[in-house]
């Protein structure tokens, strides 16, 4: 599975009150891996006219990313160390004018896994904030990123079965 790894340096002021690291830092260690991801050269095979640009330049020619949707699965206390924690990064979908990575964030070694997540981003036009679609590029770069869903211990089908029965319209 295409993947690429970041290596994220802990701060003492990640910890809450609670002893651990912070449950919004981790959605920053998600962009931090996203956003390294996008300034990664794209290569003469992916882009042979200007191997240089990355996913971030060939984007903001066209508009911007929008996040849409975010989901995360904590799997483990990440409790403040000298050691970097690894953030895992690939793309599980793509959609006409949207793209989802799938995040692993894990000690370097990936024995422990503190959190699972997914990002759904939009593209969209810079000037009017509607959706617009990938272009060629974009989608052979995200194809080039392409992996499989990600692990969470449970499905996405199961959650849509668990809130309001249908027929007695009442909540389990």
């Amino acid at each position: 599975m295409p993947m690429n790894r970041f290596p994220i340096q802990l701060r003492f002021g990640d910890e809450d009150s609670n002893g651990h690291v912070n449950n919004v830092r981790f959605i920053q260690f998600l962009e931090e891996a996203r956003v390294r991801l996008s300034l990664l050269p794209l290569g003469a095979e992916i882009s042979p006219a200007e191997p240089a640009d990355t996913f971030r330049s060939v984007t903001s020619r066209t508009g911007m990313t929008l996040v849409a949707h975010q989901e995360i699965e904590y799997r483990a206390p990440l409790i403040y160390r000298q050691e970097p924690v690894w953030v895992e990064v690939w793309v599980t979908a793509i959609g006409g004018s949207s793209l989802t990575y799938g995040f692993r964030i894990a000690d370097d070694d990936g024995g422990m896994v503190y959190a699972l997540a997914e990002s759904t981003l939009v593209m969209a036009d810079a000037q009017t904030g509607r959706p617009t679609a990938l272009s060629d590029v974009q989608i052979r770069v995200l194809e080039s990123w392409r992996g499989d869903p990600v692990p969470f211990r449970r499905s996405t089908r199961s959650k849509a079965n668990d809130g309001v029965s249908a027929s007695a319209g009442v909540t389990r």
